[in-house]
């Protein structure tokens, strides 16, 4: 009888102590972890012990321990993966593994405004945090300027090339629907023009107009005189850091239009759809010259007396800036 209820005794405090490391074990599960406030976090290589380390370093969990002993109790639910990933405030080691295998990694986003040259996009992709590898070489024009997400780790190369198709697709479209009888032929020369309108306004409500500007003086075999293309010969194919001068009119480049008669040889930046859909369709007018006006946009004109009168406003405006009272 004695030797019974010893074993009865040692059955229970078995139980007893199996019953505690359970309640322990879902304890440890499902309570409120040490993060204070919600965290992104680039979740390193080097297998869960790394993770578990760097998990435990940024405060999203207490001990690395508990979290291996987790991870490897659950491991019939997937791998861990590396990536940048959202973690929520006090989250639990069942939170934290749900986020690791299976939430999605955080979006990062990289725009691209429009009008950008070569060199200044290739400085936005080379500061693009999360980004790696090196920025291939591309041509003016190439890349259509949008907002384009990633996630940590993606490849320069790669996001570069998804900018470049989008620029294919987004010129093939809009080309396939230009309006009859233009005096340009090829979508190429489309982005081409497409580019000097970019350069020259950034309303939208004017681009369609600007647009019809330069497509009536190729109609008429006037040069297009746009001081974008005069600045972009000036900078050798950057961007100016100064006003232009009568010198840089005058400079015998292919890219500047007061020398030249029609479009230059490549784009002079990356326009966007709005300028693209502006050469494809702009606007009909008998306009053949604009300057700016004082407001952010442009005074137009029919003739050349109504076009000095408005450069001679402008001017007016530009010495009241210069000299205010």
């Amino acid at each position: 009888m004695r030797r019974l209820i010893a074993l009865l005794l040692l059955l229970l405090f078995l139980a007893a102590g199996a019953g505690g490391a359970f309640w322990y074990a879902r304890e440890q599960w499902t309570a409120p972890g040490p993060l204070a406030e919600p965290v992104q976090m680039v979740v390193p290589r080097g297998g869960t012990a790394a993770i578990a380390d760097a998990l435990a370093e940024r405060g999203i969990i207490a001990q690395p321990l508990p979290f291996l002993a987790a991870t490897w109790l659950t491991r019939s639910e997937g791998p861990l993966r590396a990536a940048e990933f959202q973690f929520p405030a006090r989250a639990s080691l069942c939170e934290v593994l749900h986020v690791l295998r299976d939430a999605r990694p955080v979006q990062r986003r990289l725009t691209i405004p429009e009008g950008l040259t070569v060199q200044q996009i290739t400085r936005l992709l080379e500061a693009a945090e999360g980004l790696v590898g090196d920025t291939p070489s591309f041509a003016e024009g190439e890349i259509l300027p949008e907002t384009y997400a990633y996630q940590w780790g993606d490849n320069r190369a790669a996001l570069l090339r998804r900018a470049k198709q989008a620029m294919d697709q987004a010129l093939a479209e809009i080309w396939a629907a230009r309006a009859e009888n233009l005096p340009i032929d090829t979508a190429r020369e489309a982005l081409i023009l497409a580019s000097i309108v970019e350069r020259e306004t950034g309303q939208r409500e004017e681009r369609a107009r600007v647009a019809g500007v330069f497509i009536n003086r190729l109609r008429r075999g006037m040069p297009l005189q746009s001081d974008p293309t005069a600045a972009y010969a000036a900078a050798d194919g950057g961007v100016l850091e100064r006003a232009l001068t009568r010198a840089d009119l005058d400079r015998d480049h292919p890219f500047n239009t007061y020398r030249i008669r029609g479009l230059p040889p490549a784009p002079i930046a990356s326009p966007g759809r709005e300028a693209l859909r502006a050469v494809a369709r702009p606007e009909a007018t008998d306009y053949l010259y604009f300057v700016a006006d004082g407001t952010g946009g442009h005074a137009f004109g029919r003739t050349l007396e109504e076009h000095n009168r408005n450069v001679a406003r402008w001017r007016e405006i530009e010495r009241s800036r210069a000299n205010p009272r």
